[in-house]
């Protein structure tokens, strides 16, 4: 990771860690919106506002995921080529056009198998953790100052759990975006057989550092925001 970082700032510079962040926001912040409000709506209809057990947490968090990776998936595929470097689009705008027109309306679809099997299991674990987590904490933390802090410490927590797990999907899910010819089951082969079983933990951390922090923020602010206009989470 560290020398990834380093060729990146001798040859694209600072900025270039943040290469991408323009599709990362028209993919991060509808996706968020779409995410908690699916989860919301899902819980009050089916718990009624309880609090799910292990199982209901899987399935509430595989389900808000789904809607959003799905609806989300061709800015998904726009910020996979931005980053990778292989592309060279000017604008999101323009790169969709692009892909729809040279590629297909297919191709804005591709690593769809391979996104899902990532996300879905990714937030039911997280959300199963995250919850359980919280439920074991006093009571007194979660009206004290420090319930932000107690919140996102469980974040982290069940952030790491949920992206090792997950680690395998994302690298067949980059490879098949980046590849759109490639079959998630022909990625599948490729990666085994170029680089074996350690191949599908390739990227591990810098993703556990993404995924986690960004995972635990938005958590904490979501919890933060419904206790302040007095709906519980």
């Amino acid at each position: 990771m560290m020398r990834v970082l380093v060729n990146v700032v001798r040859t694209e510079r600072l900025l270039g860690l943040w290469k991408g962040v323009t599709p990362s926001f028209m993919r991060t912040i509808p996706a968020v919106g779409l995410y908690f409000s699916t989860y919301y709506q899902s819980k009050q209809h089916f718990f009624q506002g309880k609090s799910p057990g292990a199982l209901g947490s899987v399935l509430l968090g595989g389900g808000a995921r789904t809607v959003a990776g799905v609806l989300m998936l061709p800015v998904t595929v726009i910020k996979t080529r931005y980053e990778c470097g292989r592309y060279r689009y000017v604008s999101v705008p323009r790169a969709l056009r692009s892909v729809w027109r040279t590629e297909g309306p297919v191709a804005l679809y591709s690593g769809l198998m391979a996104t899902l099997l990532r996300d879905v299991p990714f937030s039911g674990i997280y959300v199963m953790c995250y919850s359980q987590m919280k439920t074991n904490l006093p009571n007194e933390i979660n009206v004290s100052a420090f319930a932000p802090l107690a919140n996102f410490s469980c974040g982290i927590l069940a952030g790491v759990s949920a992206s090792l797990v997950t680690q395998p999907a994302d690298v067949v899910k980059t490879l098949v975006q980046v590849n759109p010819q490639l079959r998630t089951t022909d990625a599948v082969k490729y990666i085994y057989a170029e680089h074996g079983f350690q191949g599908f933990l390739r990227g591990a951390v810098p993703r556990c550092l993404r995924r986690t922090m960004i995972s635990a923020m938005a958590w904490t602010v979501y919890e933060q925001m419904m206790a302040y206009i007095g709906l519980k989470s």
